[in-house]
């Protein structure tokens, strides 16, 4: 008997083993490289977890076997996932790497002070939006991927041709500075088509400034700039490949190559084309409802090592672009005819750009751009060709003393224009008179550090203008923060100035059959700008982050030049205003992200962009009282799949009709452009993406283009004075007019995506 009940232990007790087998994971869980203690480490679906020790370190007994996800969180961090077999064959430690959930708030900003400096850190407010914040609605160029940031609005000028500005807190497009790497080279011609054509494959951030920024950057530099800051070449993937194309036949293509050429250059190549080749006129009025484009663009990056770490970095790109939008049946030949109505752009452009640290014990840094611009338009019977050359050189000094962090500047810009019109005619003479500006300049910048917590920035400019003489423009930034950094207050006020050039920042000034009118000769506009700012981080006892960032604006402005269209409707009338005009809002920016993966950006901008003369205020065309902006992510871990949710909206714009008798809406009705995309990873490398663009399908009215039956006016009486003549043709008075425009014709589309990346 003795002998059974030993053997029924034996085996009770193998049973039990068998049953009871451990199995341990363990790992370490770290940020920045260095480990993070009292991290949670929990098996979702288990309920058994650990806290991680002072070496980010961690052991967990499982016991039974099976597939599972295993997870670690600490509070301001986003959670890590890992999914894991068990047993597992690889015993190979787990790692963990935890990001900030506040990342995008303290990200390292150059646009506010030209030094790299820590945003919250910045006496300027600098919002940061990075290459995966577009990615979730994929575009093919810039100008359209700005339409969720809050506050800022790719505006259409034209029905036909569909080129466009950026508006920044209702401001126009001129009013807007492009930079690409910190160098001004978007301006001039390149206002309304050069920001296309830069491969998104390369970018790494894009920063943007609200308010004058004048005195470290110059003249159109009033409403704030956009600062598009391409990859490092040394932190880049070695291979990018991003293809989609549209349920309307659009293509797109972005690639981007790293190499080594040699021990000490870096290089860095990208490539952008587009293609889309299919006329659409689904409102049927005989235009097509998006520009036809081919475009092809080659951007091209060098870093040099240099001895001490000294920064040496190059970089170039051509674009060239043709695109045509018109009547259905437009073609070629018809380029410039007076039987078939077409607008036809031809554009080639190339530029250099690139900074030079002086081999000296002080920082100095020499920074350069160069750009040509070549157009050759058609716009019904008006051909427009225009070619624009720019020389940019500055040179910087940054020295810290005690408390005052300096940067002394000289900066010198000339720049060559020459067109087929009256702008550079002599109408005297009828000789040909290029246009030569020459803008000489010095800059001083000084921060003061009070106290650890509070600083302010002091700047003023100078330029000599070749036509316009001397223009000054001061600045001042104060900033306090608490002393964790979650609270951040600035106030600022600063001046910004801009000389402006008619035919290449207005395109109505050459499409349709207006007559461009000036009443003087043009001064520089001056503003003045105030803005207060408050940046906000909230950490709930659940684990969710929430960052606000809620500015208040405004701007003053004085010589300010307005273009004309109710007047006369045949004519667009520049002046200076002799009033005054104001841009004046509030706008608020919320992050939120939960410790699951799930993330919410939104923002609204409220405002009152408003012109005064004689006592009399009207609201500025084409400008919204609201507009609201939003970007919902949340990520299936176990599926590899990643839902994303964007979308604006809009309230109504005063519109520019063509006359009392016009019967289009004075005003657009609220409209909201909505997307919706789901992303699958597929191992390490490819992705693969699709959607819906514009799910609520809107589009303006089928009206928007007057008399787009009659685009040669043949069927419009003229009076003596230019104005017209109502008839039983045309009872309304109308003339062919497409700038009555406020949103894209593009309604509901499919998409769908391939990316390859090879980081190493």
């Amino acid at each position: 008997m003795s002998y059974k009940y030993l053997l029924l232990l034996f085996f009770g007790l193998l049973s039990t083993a068998s049953f009871g087998q451990k199995y341990l994971l363990s790992g370490k869980v770290v940020f920045q490289n260095e480990p993070v203690e009292f991290a949670n480490v929990f098996v979702k679906g288990l309920g058994i977890g650990a806290v991680t020790d002072a070496n980010g370190g961690f052991e967990i007994a499982i016991t039974k076997t099976g597939t599972f996800t295993i997870q670690a969180s600490m509070v301001g961090f986003q959670t890590a996932q890992q999914v894991v077999k068990v047993p597992n064959e690889n015993s190979t430690a787990l790692v963990f790497t935890l990001q900030e959930m506040d990342g995008g708030l303290d990200e390292v900003v150059v646009s506010g002070t030209m030094q790299e400096v820590s945003k919250l850190d910045s006496p300027v407010p600098v919002e940061v939006y990075s290459a995966n914040f577009f990615r979730a609605n994929p575009t093919p160029s810039i100008f359209e991927s700005l339409q969720n940031v809050n506050g800022v609005r790719p505006q259409i000028n034209c029905n036909v041709c569909n080129t466009g500005d950026i508006h920044i807190n209702g401001l126009e497009g001129p009013y807007t500075m492009v930079l690409i790497d910190g160098m001004p080279i978007v301006s001039g011609l390149a206002t309304v088509y050069g920001l296309t054509g830069i491969p998104q494959a390369l970018i790494d951030r894009v920063e943007v400034v609200k308010g004058p920024a004048s005195t470290l950057y110059g003249s159109e530099a009033v409403g704030g700039l956009i600062n598009v800051i391409t990859k490092k070449p040394e932190s880049a993937p070695l291979v990018s490949t991003d293809f989609f194309a549209t349920g309307w036949g659009e293509m797109n293509l972005d690639l981007g190559l790293r190499s080594n050429w040699g021990k000490n250059v870096q290089s860095l190549t990208g490539i952008n084309a587009f293609y889309y080749d299919n006329p659409i006129d689904n409102n049927g009025d005989g235009f097509t409802d998006v520009t036809l484009s081919k475009r092809i663009s080659f951007f091209q990056k060098i870093n040099v090592k240099r001895p001490e770490n000294r920064v040496f970095t190059m970089a170039g790109r051509y674009v060239y672009e043709d695109r045509w939008g018109g009547e259905m049946n437009w073609t070629s030949a018809d380029r410039g005819g007076d039987e078939v109505y077409g607008e036809s752009i031809y554009t080639s452009r190339w530029e250099t750009f690139g900074t030079w640290q002086l081999p000296t014990t002080e920082t100095m840094n020499f920074q350069f751009s160069l750009n040509g611009h070549n157009q050759n338009s058609v716009y019904g019977t008006t051909i427009y060709t225009a070619e624009q050359y720019i020389g940019f050189g500055q040179l910087t000094w940054a020295k810290s003393v005690e408390k005052h962090s300096l940067l002394l500047g000289t900066a010198y810009r000339y720049t060559y224009y020459d067109d087929n019109t009256s702008a550079t005619s002599d109408l005297l003479t009828d000789k040909n008179t290029p246009s030569v500006i020459h803008l000489p300049g010095v800059f001083l910048q000084d921060e003061i550090k009070l106290t650890p917590s509070q600083s302010l920035l002091l700047g003023a400019r100078y330029d000599y203008n070749s036509i316009h003489g001397s223009i000054f423009s001061p600045r001042v930034n104060y900033k306090l923060s608490s002393a964790d950094k979650n609270t951040v207050f600035r106030l600022s006020a600063g001046n910004g100035f801009r000389v402006a050039n008619v035919f290449t920042e207005d395109h109505a000034a050459l499409t349709g059959a207006r007559e461009v009118i000036f009443t003087e000769e043009l001064k520089p506009e001056q503003s003045w700008n105030g803005n207060l700012n408050l940046v906000k981080k909230i950490y709930t006892d659940k684990g969710i982050f929430i960052g606000l960032d809620g500015s208040a604006f405004y701007t003053y402005f004085s010589n300010r030049i307005i273009p004309d269209y109710e007047t006369n409707p045949n004519q667009i009338i520049y002046s200076n205003l002799e009033g005054s005009a104001v841009s004046k809002g509030v706008s608020l920016n919320i992050d939120a992200a939960w410790p699951n993966g799930f993330t919410v950006t939104a923002g609204g901008t409220l405002m009152d962009v408003s012109i005064e003369e004689e006592g009399v205020k009207t609201r500025q065309l084409l400008t919204e009282r609201f507009s609201g902006v939003w970007s919902v992510g949340y990520e299936f871990f176990r599926l590899g799949l990643t839902v994303d949710y964007t979308g604006n909206v809009y309230s109504p714009m005063r519109l520019p009709l063509l006359g009392e008798l016009d019967d289009r809406p004075a005003f657009s009705p609220w409209y909201s452009i909505q997307n919706i995309q789901l992303t699958k990873k597929l191992g390490d490398r490819w992705e693969i993406y699709g959607g819906v663009k514009n799910l609520l399908n809107f589009t303006p009215a089928a009206n928007s283009i007057a008399r787009a039956f009659d685009p040669f006016d043949r069927g419009v009486d003229f009076a003596p004075d230019g104005s017209v003549i109502p008839t039983a043709g045309n009872p309304n008075a109308l003339t062919f007019d497409p700038t009555y425009v406020y949103a894209p014709n593009q309604g509901i589309r499919g998409f769908l995506g391939l990316r390859f990346t090879i980081s190493n």
